[in-house]
């Protein structure tokens, strides 16, 4: 199987390269960034580390992570966020995991790192943890992966305002099994020690709102930019 990495990027000229070296390392077919022209120099970064670039990709995780996918050769595609660090055994377990009869794809536990001044955020940012524990239709944050024939058939990567991720999830879904590796993705915690209130209404209130029927440029309007 061969594995293409698709990475959304904007303004991650600094979280970039530690993601890239470590991908570096690993058995993988190709390394797309799609870079929504970030002013920072994202795209340079990743062009020197020998990645696949996007450069003007256009805004919005989800037209992004569409964007890598048209452009991707290999037969399994690995959407992994910037602010990611993936095990070092993620292919082998991917590889895995798509073995079994009926797995279309599937995503790794997460392990949510507080970067935040010494704020007693742990109890927040241990929520995503567990969930990523429990759910059957997994986040972006969980670096999802699955068949690219199974994406195909499922329409390809919604091109969605908000919740790209977890429409991805539900569609593969509907083609097959989705499973949880046993294993652990690091994630940043940035989002929680920005804005505590914000992280956890996005994760307990705007799903079930989207789920329910509102549309999700509505509800990105409501949350304000979710990058």
């Amino acid at each position: 199987m061969r594995v293409s990495v698709i990475i959304p990027t904007l303004n991650e000229a600094d979280r970039l390269p530690a993601l890239l070296d470590a991908l570096r390392w690993m058995p993988l077919h190709e390394v797309i960034v799609a870079d929504a022209s970030s002013p920072d120099g994202t795209a340079a970064v990743a062009s020197a580390r020998g990645g696949r670039v996007i450069a003007d990709a256009p805004r919005g995780r989800g037209r992004q992570l569409a964007a890598g996918a048209k452009v991707a050769t290999g037969d399994v595609l690995w959407f992994i966020h910037a602010d990611a660090m993936p095990p070092v055994d993620a292919v082998a377990q991917i590889r895995a995991a798509l073995s079994r009869p009926g797995v279309v794809g599937g995503a790794f536990l997460l392990r949510t790192v507080d970067e935040g001044d010494g704020a007693p955020l742990g109890p927040i940012v241990r929520f995503a943890d567990v969930r990523s524990r429990y759910t059957h239709a997994p986040y972006g944050d969980q670096a999802i992966f699955c068949r690219r024939d199974a994406l195909e058939r499922a329409g390809g990567v919604p091109e969605l305002a908000l919740f790209e991720d977890l429409a991805l999830s539900l569609a593969l879904r509907r083609q097959g099994r989705l499973v949880t590796v046993p294993a652990e993705v690091t994630v940043s915690g940035r989002r929680f020690t920005r804005d505590p209130l914000r992280a956890v209404v996005w994760m307990n209130v705007l799903p079930v709102l989207w789920r329910a029927g509102v549309p999700a440029e509505r509800l990105a309007a409501w949350y304000g930019n979710p990058r």
